[in-house]
């Protein structure tokens, strides 16, 4: 069957060609055949858009065009599929002319398209054609190749068998340089270019975590966190359960607007301290806190990284986050309060019977937790609530929130090192966290790869036909899915493999719009909480748990903290069921 022509791509071809009439584009760098002038001749141009069955462009094709068996054009298609190419024929010979397009690349069925002379327009000397070309996918070498680099990379992150960021970066460079070596003598077995895997970086994401981990890096220097610690306990009177509902509160807004790993790194030797003084086991206090940071952080664009990633892939502003999944997080929060008291009731009523006197004890954490650089703390609020400001208005201006957070940063550390009170080598050392920065980069390589060479493609087909089209079963695959994912391993991987599958099931599934983001969305930050590396905030807290000397081990933390990850999501579910979020 002949694709279809596209009559706008056509008339920009026919101005192009009037630009320039020998141009040979391969719009993403690909190879082109040289032009062989001919005195006299006719200019003829083939154009047009290479798409998947997912009427999604497919990159980097190779197209050869041939004319009664001589080849006439060689090019490749941007990472948009586009292509355009341009070669010249003897005077007359179109009448008589019969071409031969062929369109190849890895993971896809090689197709070939015919053209008679008479199907090209013609004005003047100039004869044109215009082929929207959709390819079929076909699980060849490149497929089974990224697919068990992919799984093995993730086998290495989940298990934590290697650091995470060697993991992703492992992976991501077995797909390029077996792209470049097999790949080249073979090209069934190329996966990607290396343009196209600098393609798939989302670099707001990096940015916008850079951003704010110097936000934190300068406002640590001023005590204020801890000073936060004493204020919750002057507040708690010395009831330890109140307390812990206080500090959750605070561990839940804070991760909104800092993000909860920042939080948890920065609260959790003070809550340490806390727990000591009054003979309470940490981690009855550590637990609810870090839950209380995966709910919290799912309430904004920026409090979670998998937020970061969905808004930043589907174009969401933080007020869409907000609007959309502060409501559900409050309910959660509430509801994880009497869970606490449920589960750690009894500890807290016996720490607090131990502690002799309150108002002594409190006096020593005042005396502890000064802030200890007032104008700094001031320098940084006004320029942390001007950050804030361009997150919650950055829709308006058109900015990605990576901008916000870089201009708030770069002013703060200007200030805090202009007036001697930040160390330029130490922040940008220690504050910085470049190996998580280097593991979202790999990581995006990682998941480009697989999505490029059709895995993502296969399982959002295999989910779309589960759900038979239904919204409502859609919706709860891919909440519980990703929760239960999440919960065994890392959610920042999980999401990124998710992102372009979702977004193929939003155009497809009817009424579905950016629910399912927001399904992914609590699934993935709710799912966290599951077991001790269902998030980046589990492992770093209880990381530092463990360093003290207060160990808990994979099932002792799941016993407690799985329980009310269910319970959270059926709170989800809920809320999507009754309310569907826009």
């Amino acid at each position: 069957m002949r694709a279809h022509k596209t009559p706008l791509i056509l008339a920009v071809t026919i101005a192009l060609s009037f630009l320039c009439p020998f141009a040979f584009a391969g719009h993403g760098g690909g190879s082109a055949h040289e032009a062989v002038h001919i005195e006299g001749g006719d200019y003829v141009t083939i154009s047009g858009t290479i798409i998947d069955s997912h009427q999604e462009p497919v990159g980097e094709a190779v197209i050869t065009v041939d004319m009664d068996g001589h080849d006439v054009a060689h090019v490749e298609t941007a990472h948009n599929g586009h292509y355009l190419a341009q070669f010249m024929v003897e005077a007359g010979a179109m009448e008589t002319a019969r071409f031969d397009m062929k369109v190849r690349k890895a993971s896809f069925a090689t197709r070939t398209i015919h053209f008679a002379g008479t199907d090209f327009a013609q004005k003047e000397k100039h004869f044109y054609v215009a082929e929207e070309v959709s390819l079929d996918r076909v699980l060849g070498p490149a497929f089974w190749i990224s697919t068990v680099v992919f799984i093995l990379a993730y086998v290495l992150i989940a298990f934590e068998l290697l650091h995470r960021t060697i993991a992703a970066m492992l992976g991501a460079a077995m797909m390029l340089c077996l792209s470049y070596t097999v790949g080249t003598i073979n090209p069934e077995f190329r996966i990607f270019s290396f343009e196209a895997a600098i393609g798939f970086i989302d670099m707001n994401v990096v940015f916008l975590l850079m951003g704010m981990m110097i936000i934190v890096g300068v406002l640590k220097n001023t005590g204020v966190f801890q000073w936060c610690a004493y204020i919750s306990y002057k507040l708690a009177k010395g009831k330890i359960f109140v307390l812990t509902i206080i500090l959750m509160i605070f561990t839940a807004i804070s991760s909104a607007f800092l993000d909860n790993v920042t939080t948890m790194l920065l609260l959790t030797g003070v809550a340490i301290e806390i727990a000591i003084s009054c003979s309470l086991n940490p981690l009855h206090l550590l637990i609810p806190l870090v839950l209380a940071s995966n709910v919290g952080g799912t309430a904004t664009l920026i409090g979670d990284p998998p937020n970061i990633m969905i808004g930043s892939y589907v174009g969401l502003s933080f007020m869409d986050f907000v609007v959309a999944l502060a409501l559900v997080c409050v309910v959660s929060m509430g509801v994880m309060f009497v869970y606490t008291k449920l589960v750690w009731g009894k500890a807290y009523a016996t720490a607090q019977a131990s502690v002799a006197n309150v108002e002594e004890f409190t006096a020593e954490l005042k005396e502890k937790y000064k802030i200890y650089d007032p104008t700094l703390l001031t320098y940084g609020l006004i320029i942390l609530g001007f950050t804030i400001f361009l997150f919650l208005s950055h829709g308006y201006w058109h900015m990605e929130v990576s901008v916000a957070a870089l201009t708030g940063a770069s002013v703060l550390f200007t200030v805090g090192v202009i007036t001697g009170k930040v160390d330029l080598l130490h922040l940008i050392e220690k504050d910085i966290e470049w190996p998580t920065l280097m593991f979202f980069i790999f990581l995006f390589v990682l998941v480009g790869a697989v999505e490029e060479a059709g895995l993502l493609a296969v399982v959002a087909d295999w989910i779309l036909d589960l759900s038979g089209g239904s919204y409502l079963i859609s919706m709860t695959l891919i909440l519980w899915v990703a929760a239960i994912m999440s919960a065994f391993v890392d959610n920042i991987p999980f999401t990124a493999t998710m992102l372009p599958i979702v977004a193929y099931l939003t155009k497809v599934i009817p009424g579905a719009e950016n629910t399912l983001w927001w399904a992914l969305a609590l699934g993935a930050c709710f799912g966290g909480n599951g077991t001790i590396i269902g998030a980046s905030a589990n492992v770093v807290t209880m990381g530092i748990a463990e360093s003290k000397g207060y160990k808990i081990s994979f099932i002792g933390f799941m016993k407690t903290a799985f329980p009310y990850m269910i319970i959270s999501i059926i709170i989800a579910q809920v809320w999507l069921m009754i309310f569907k979020p826009a």
